[in-house]
């Protein structure tokens, strides 16, 4: 132990660097699911942390004559700090952190339920070398011990000279990596953990800039792009909602797969499955939400623009000018628009983003009587929540667009016993058995909120707009769904998976299941058209649901896509039918179509566009 102990004071340095890399590798195969298909894949994962590794330790020394070992010390924590950052988050959202997220922090729920339910007791391995090894530098401290300081230029030269092979091998693998910096499992798997980190940096410092430089030209070159999307087409249920309330329900962690379910012989959703009979039910939506989660579905429902790479919008850009749902329809038909939502308004900063969005009023947790007795995980919860909407929604002024929020049906899935309305699920996996028990009961709010709608005469002169926000089984929980479905884990059930349940009802239509493959940001141009409201001067990647081409690509955030035939995922393309990876060949002219669309999206969102229009 003697031994060591010297070995380490004498060669501090190095002993980091080992510990870091060997964690960091480790980590990297064990925790991330990388995109790893060949032995040269394997390899790079291995190589790719050492650079940066080393230059970051450099900090300590470059401008010193000796090495600090508590400043090593400092280094190596905020670098593991960095590395466990990660490691919790991807365990639920299957992603990576981002500078937007830490900046956003108070928007994911603090160090709350959902957070414990992501730790294991494995984490520890992780952090108990610092005693040791603290204790071993104080000492160094105490006695005024210095480590051995390595030849600075030798030094760096190799940690760059690390660096360069890393990033020309990326290039070399993938020429768009840099031009597609929102892929962050490629980015991770070919650079490195904390490369990435400081692509996603230089990401947002140059997002202000953006904004500075961009003009009126920046609105042609988009508005050329999207020129070349074909004209809409005529379908017979145009306009059938014209002039008509809208009520948008979000729900909450909502996922296809609950539709018309029985678990233990019971509907996990038997007010849905009815309402469908009678409504217009699109069951191939995806759910393209990124790092904003339920801001994300809000922004593409209200302005069929896709969320940026990095963070929210709602928290990014909330001083932004939009061509939003409540701006389309005041101008066209004067409506007001309000929001309901029973946490904090400053949740996902909706108190700002609201206002730029078009809303006129925002009724929040303060505007209702929220009890210990009456809420659970994040706020009111569903029942008393759409009881006590019902006052402020009958006073609006009419027609009106008003947009609920739910929240009972959130990650862990908490919910008393005598809430639980229908008995949790068997499976191997304690969170979807409780997922079950959740969403019933937001089933049942939404019935008591119809017969609220209905007993104050409010229902019939209304449209109903009720959409999945996104996935609330996270692929870290995945094998208890598919052990519920008694289906395989495999990549293209996966995608099944991310389906979320789009279900509009207007009232006295008759329904019907459309099958049409689309996502979440495609409810935008649907409603306005039911709506009768057509604008070829709107810059949007919203598609009609009732017309949308099969073959245009549903594109999500970190550049995969999915048609009707093909899928693209984790840099593979797949064939649907045969569930079978195929030629990259057939998935190149969509992922040509992705990046075209991300990148308009952001140059419009970055660069504040709208604000050009009309001059």
């Amino acid at each position: 132990m003697r031994k060591l102990s010297l070995f380490i004071e004498r060669n501090l340095l190095v002993t980091f660097i080992i510990l870091l890399w060997l964690k960091t590798v480790i980590v990297s195969f064990t925790s991330f699911q990388l995109p790893l298909y060949s032995w040269l894949d394997v390899f790079i994962v291995f190589v790719n942390p050492i650079g940066i590794i080393m230059l970051m330790f450099g900090l300590s020394f470059f401008w010193r004559k000796q090495l600090s070992p508590v400043t090593l010390l400092i280094i190596y924590v905020l670098m593991l700090g960095l590395l466990y950052a990660n490691v919790l988050y991807y365990r639920f959202y299957i992603d990576f952190v981002t500078v937007s997220v830490f900046l956003q922090l108070n928007n994911v729920g603090g160090l709350g339920p959902s957070t414990v339910e992501l730790f294991s007791p494995f984490d520890i391995l992780l952090f108990i070398d610092i005693v040791v090894i603290g204790y071993i530098v104080f000492k160094m401290k105490k006695q005024k011990q210095q480590p051995v300081v390595p030849n600075k230029k030798k030094y760096a030269f190799t940690g760059l000279a690390f660096i360069v092979m890393t990033f020309a091998t990326a290039l070399i693998q993938n020429p768009h990596l840099l031009q597609t910096g929102y892929d962050r499992e490629e980015l991770v798997q070919s650079l490195g953990l904390y490369n990435y980190q400081l692509i996603n940096l230089a990401d947002g410092v140059k997002a202000p800039i953006t904004k500075a430089f961009a003009d009126e030209t920046d609105v042609q070159e988009v508005q050329s792009y999207m020129k070349g999307n074909g004209e809409e087409e005529s379908f017979p249920e145009f306009g059938i909602a014209e002039g008509k309330n809208i009520v948008f329900i979000s729900l909450e962690s909502t996922q296809n797969f609950v539709i018309n379910l029985k678990v233990n012989g019971e509907e996990v959703t038997p007010f849905l499955n009815e309402l469908i009979r009678d409504s217009f039910y699109f069951n191939n939506i995806y759910d393209q939400a990124a790092q904003g989660k339920t801001s994300d579905a809000e922004f593409m429902i209200n302005t069929g623009l896709y969320p940026l790479p990095s963070g929210s919008v709602f928290v990014r850009r909330p001083n932004n000018q939009f061509q939003s749902l409540p701006h389309i329809l005041r101008e066209n038909d004067g409506y007001t628009a309000a929001a309901f939502h029973g946490n904090d308004a400053s949740f996902w900063n909706r108190d700002e983003m609201y206002q730029s969005l078009g809303f006129d009023t925002f009724f929040s947790k303060k505007d209702y009587d929220v009890t210990e007795e009456n809420s659970v995980n994040y706020g009111i919860k569903d029942i008393p929540f759409f009881e006590q909407s019902m006052d402020n929604l009958s006073e609006l002024s009419e027609p009106y667009l008003a947009n609920f929020l739910t929240l009972t049906n959130h990650f862990p899935f908490l919910l008393e016993e005598e809430d639980q309305m229908i008995s949790p699920a068997n499976t191997s996996v304690g969170v979807v058995n409780r997922y079950i028990t959740t969403v019933r009961y937001e089933d049942q709010a939404l019935q008591r909120f119809f017969e609220l709608l209905k007993a104050k005469g409010m229902y019939e002169d209304t449209i109903f707009v009720i959409y999945g926000d996104h996935y609330g089984i996270s692929q870290k929980y995945e094998a208890g769904v598919h052990e519920l479905l008694g289906q395989k884990e495999t990549a293209l059930n996966h995608l099944e998976l991310q389906k979320v349940p789009v279900i509009i009802h207007v009232p006295h239509q008759k329904g019907k299941t459309i099958e049409t493959v689309g996502g979440a940001i495609d409810i935008h141009a649907t409603i306005l058209e039911l709506m009768g409201i057509r604008d070829s001067e709107q810059m949007n990647f919203s598609r009609n649901l009732f017309t949308r081409d099969n073959e245009a690509p549903v594109v999500f955030r970190d550049g995969s896509i999915v048609t009707k035939d093909y899928a693209y995922l984790n840099g593979r393309c797949f064939d649907k039918q045969t569930k079978k990876a195929v030629s990259a060949n057939k998935c190149t002219t969509h992922l040509e179509t992705a990046r075209n669309e991300l990148h308009a999206s952001d140059q419009i969102i970055l660069g504040d566009l709208f604000r050009f229009m009309g001059k």
